[in-house]
């Protein structure tokens, strides 16, 4: 009978640990994890598009006019995939999963993932782009 529950409990417990929407060692979900990584990255849209026109009086066919509009396309693609990745993951998660923990299917819980590396390189490309724009306006 020992065995059978330390079993039972042994099955429960791996069942817990396989959960969807995956918890770190802080406890704080996956889901959570991704939303905290867009409401990061999210306020600089507004300096991203302010340098954008910043950058964009500065374009001409000089080498120098040619580096702004480099860094204008940089900031403006950035831009357009923060747009493209909102629109996707509110494809693909209800509020309910995305703001009140529901469970994730097994399928979602791929597609969590998947967004989960897209978002952290998204955060990569905004910040570099905004970076490289700073440095190239002097703002650095």
């Amino acid at each position: 009978m020992k065995k059978y529950i330390l079993l039972t409990s042994m099955v429960f417990s791996l069942a817990i640990s396989c959960k969807s929407d995956k918890k770190n060692e802080e406890g704080v979900s996956q889901m959570d994890q991704v939303m905290a990584i867009h409401d990061e990255v999210m306020p600089k849209m507004g300096p991203l598009g302010k340098l954008v026109g910043e950058l964009k009086t500065k374009v001409d066919t000089t080498e120098a006019g040619q580096a702004y509009e480099a860094a204008m396309k940089d900031l403006q693609a950035a831009h357009n995939s923060m747009m493209d990745w909102m629109k996707g993951f509110g494809d693909r998660f209800d509020p309910d999963e995305i703001l009140n923990g529901k469970e994730l299917t097994p399928q979602k819980q791929q597609w969590l993932d998947e967004e989960e590396a897209k978002v952290k390189v998204l955060k990569e490309q905004i910040n570099s782009s905004i970076q490289k724009a700073e440095e190239l306006l002097g703002k650095n």
